[in-house]
Order: structure tokens, then C-alpha cells, then sequence
């Protein structure tokens, strides 16, 4: 099912989300247009990584609908989305500590690569011309992050910053269009979570259009184009930067009243 979207790359039209008959999400309605940064706010249980679950399938919304490039993706399975090019990190960061650095950024090339490569791959077998290719590839996403260094480390000995690109690395070696980021600089330093800005702008930049979920104010204002702020489900308040931090209501709801955003 196609609409029009008024060129939004992502659109969500009055979605819903229950559990249990609760309601998780309601009505929501936003959009992302290629080549922004759009940040997602609010209080703990607002609402915020349930967006990003029913963007990237992993549940499908309980009425509504979703948008990609004025195409339904609504209900589609996470793997039938990650193939629209839709790719995402998570609150904890979720790689596999045992296997190598460039053995978890090759992983995110498993779809666009013939079946069974993966598991072939494991051992980096380097006769396989394929096989090649995928690794130069994966390095040089790695070096654009500045871990080209630790591609043979175990991925349980490295840093959580290092952790946390590697995340994104692996998110987006297949070329995504759009980046969910649930939470990058979680657990970052005041220094790390900079370095954290300069990766997201610097993503924007390559052309990757992002929706970001932070709880890191600082981080959010600084590199946002838009903001939707979210409360119990709710979205209360869309705009820029400047127009949240001045909104009486988010104050309220967010931080109640008594603290700067």
C-alpha cells in the first residue's frame, strides 16, 4: 500500500499499541524527512523505544499505519524491514561478545549476501572472493569509526564506547536509508558522549537520515534538527530545539517544572 507522504522518508499515522489492553502508544503521529536528525523524549515508560519496536517490526501496531518512502511497512517482520534498508541499535548494546569486531560488522551484511556465507565466513576462509570483499568493506566502516585497530579483538574486551560504535558499525555496513538509535550514549562519559555527537553528525552527513532516542539533553539539543516529545504514550509537543526548551508543557511533563531542559 503506497500514499503520499509529502516526501517524508518515514511517516506514522495515528499508531497505536496495546498490551494487554493497556495502552502503550496513542495516536502517534510523526515524520522524518531524508537527511535530518529527529530525537525522540521523554520520561522513563514514555514510549520511546516502543516507537522504535513497531518502526523496525518488532511489534507490529495495534491500529495505525507506518511509512517508508511512501510505502506500508506496517506489520512487516524486523528482517522484511531491515531488507527496506531500515537499520537499528539497542538500549544495551547487543553484539556478540565471543566473535571478533569484524566478525560482528560482517553480520550486518548477512541479507545482502548469498545464504550460508555467514556461517562459512565464521573462520574468514580467504579464498572466497566474495568473502574478501565483505571484510574490506567491514574494515573500512570499522575505520570510519576509528576502531579499524581492534577488527581481530574479541568484542567482549573492548570499551563500552568502542562497544557502542561497534553497534553502529554494523548497523550501517549494508547502507541503510534511515538509523534508529535507541539510547547511544548510555553509559558514555561527558567526553565520550561528544565523540558520540560527532559519530551521529558525521553519519548525517554520509547522507543516513536518523531517528535518536536519548535521555542525554545535551546531546539531543545539540545535534537535533526536531524534537517529538513523548508522555505516557502521548506525543505533547514537536518541534525545534529552541521551540522544546521553551515549551511550558514539556517543563511540566518532562522534568516537572523545575529544571532546564
Amino acid at each position: 500500500m503506497a500514499m503520499k507522504t509529502n516526501g517524508a522518508l518515514l511517516k506514522l499515522e495515528e499508531v497505536n499499541k496495546q498490551f494487554d489492553g493497556l495502552l502503550a502508544i496513542a495516536d502517534v503521529s510523526l515524520c522524518l524527512y531524508s537527511g535530518e536528525i529527529v530525537s525522540l523524549i521523554g520520561p522513563n515508560g514514555a514510549g520511546k523505544t516502543t516507537i522504535l519496536n513497531l518502526i523496525s517490526g518488532v511489534y507490529p501496531p495495534t491500529s495505525g499505519e507506518i511509512f517508508l518512502n511512501g510505502e506500508s511497512i506496517t506489520g512487516l517482520k524486523p528482517y522484511q524491514v531491515a531488507q527496506k534498508r531500515v537499520a537499528r541499535t539497542f538500549q544495551s548494546v547487543q553484539i556478540f561478545q565471543d566473535m571478533t569486531v569484524i566478525e560482528n560488522v560482517l553480520l550486518g551484511l548477512h541479507h545482502r549476501l548469498r545464504s550460508g556465507f555467514v556461517q562459512g565466513m565464521v573462520h574468514l576462509p580467504a579464498e572466497r572472493k566474495e568473502e574478501k570483499r565483505a571484510i574490506d568493506q567491514a574494515g573500512a566502516t570499522l575505520e570510519k569509526f576509528g576502531i579499524g585497530h581492534l577488527a581481530y579483538r574479541k568484542a567482549n574486551s573492548i570499551s563500552l564506547k568502542e562497544q557502542r560504535c561497534l553497534e553502529i558499525a554494523r548497523s550501517i555496513v549494508s547502507a541503510p536509508c534511515l538509523l534508529l538509535l535507541d539510547e547511544p550514549a548510555s553509559g558514555l562519559n561527558i567526553r565520550e558522549t561528544e565523540e558520540m555527537a560527532d559519530i551521529i553528525k558525521g553519519l548525517r552527513q554520509q547522507g543516513l537520515t536518523i531517528l535518536l532516542v536519548e535521555h542525554d539533553m545535551n546531546l539531543v539539543m545539540s545535534i537535533a534538527h526536531r524534537i517529538f516529545v513523548l508522555h505516557h504514550g502521548l506525543k505533547i509537543a514537536e518541534g525545534s530545539p529552541e521551540e522544546i526548551q521553551r515549551n511550558p508543557e514539556v517543563i511540566r511533563a518532562y522534568l516537572g517544572g523545575t529544571h532546564n531542559i
